[in-house]
């Protein structure tokens, strides 16, 4: 009898570009400051992808190559990348088909999810299907976000929050149990109206109206989103828990989607860990949405071990929320 198929990480690539953007920079944009952002958010710098025709696609890129690398791996041999981003190149085609020309991946298929900053565990829960199936072998999964790209650097709401980024895990078949033991994802569509971008699809198309009313930026009702988000990410990282007989002491390490220290703060303490346990590098990047759980994996690869229970929770617009448990396989 043949054992079960489980779809487990192998590497780890991120990426971030060089220009950072603090808060002491922000200070004079708009109407904020330093303590402010701080006490409130956690986030003291964020990276900012400049230059001419840069996109979303070319973090994909060079997060892909470190992950190729450590693993030996030829682009060629990828068969599948699944890009979670809401700042794709273009609306069509897919960023991941883009990044997919760039890196040479010339086997691979691959298609955009967008999630919002839930988009990484949605990918990663979707990618790990296929190799769970059986037919695929090598399969990539990146969140990415150049959030700067629609962000209005006039509203003190969001300005202080979003940063680029992006972070990439290779998948691959395991029948030793290591990789992707379940997840938990969940939506809520009411939630749209808290947080959004107004313009630039079919419901509103872009205009001279819209570009000069300034709605093709991200829209946020901050303290609705905060509610919802402490609740959300808590609550169902409880609930993958519970669902498989983890206590506190099992769990080696907390992944939050880094949107708000405090958030994270309310998470980590619903399950039960202390702050040692818990990846936290929102005060270098701020939130990159997708890019967020990835990142926190290829900055801490180095003290994950083998055999190690990893939670990732995030919560996102949408809203679109979720846990997902892993053994980690290396």
């Amino acid at each position: 009898m043949s054992k079960k198929i489980t779809a487990a990480i192998t590497a780890v690539g991120g990426f971030v570009p060089e220009d950072k953007l603090t808060n002491f920079d922000l200070e004079k944009m708009v109407d904020t400051n330093d303590e402010w952002i701080r006490t409130r958010t956690g986030i003291e710098e964020r990276r900012i992808l400049k230059g001419e025709g840069k996109a979303t696609s070319d973090m994909v890129v060079p997060a892909v190559q470190e992950l190729c690398r450590k693993r030996g791996l030829d682009p060629k041999d990828i068969e599948c990348m699944i890009v979670a981003t809401v700042t794709p190149d273009m609306v069509f085609p897919a960023t991941a088909n883009i990044a997919c020309d760039k890196l040479g991946a010339v086997n691979a298929f691959g298609f955009d999810v967008s999630a919002a900053c839930s988009g990484f565990l949605y990918a990663l829960t979707t990618g790990a299907a296929f190799i769970e199936s059986g037919r695929y072998k090598n399969v990539v999964v990146v969140g990415a976000d150049k959030m700067s790209a629609i962000i209005d650097y006039t509203d003190r709401n969001t300005c202080v929050i979003f940063g680029d980024g992006a972070g990439a895990v290779l998948l691959e078949p395991n029948e030793d149990g290591y990789g992707v033991r379940d997840s938990i994802l969940k939506s809520d569509g009411s939630g749209r109206h808290y947080l959004h971008m107004k313009a630039g699809g079919s419901l509103k198309p872009a205009s001279i109206e819209t570009v000069t009313n300034r709605e093709h930026f991200a829209y946020q009702e901050g303290k609705t989103v905060f509610k919802f988000a402490v609740k959300g990410m808590a609550d169902v990282s409880a609930e993958l828990m519970e669902r498989n007989d983890l206590q506190s002491e099992d769990i080696a390490w907390l992944v939050p989607h880094q949107a708000n220290l405090r958030i994270i703060d309310a998470t980590a303490e619903r399950m039960g860990l202390p702050k040692e346990k818990v990846m936290i590098n929102i005060q270098r990047y701020g939130n990159t949405t997708a890019a967020t759980i990835p990142l926190c994996l290829w900055e801490w690869e180095k003290d994950l071990k083998k055999g190690d229970n990893v939670v990732l929770a995030a919560f996102g617009g949408g809203f679109t929320w979720g846990a997902t448990w892993i053994k980690w396989a290396y």
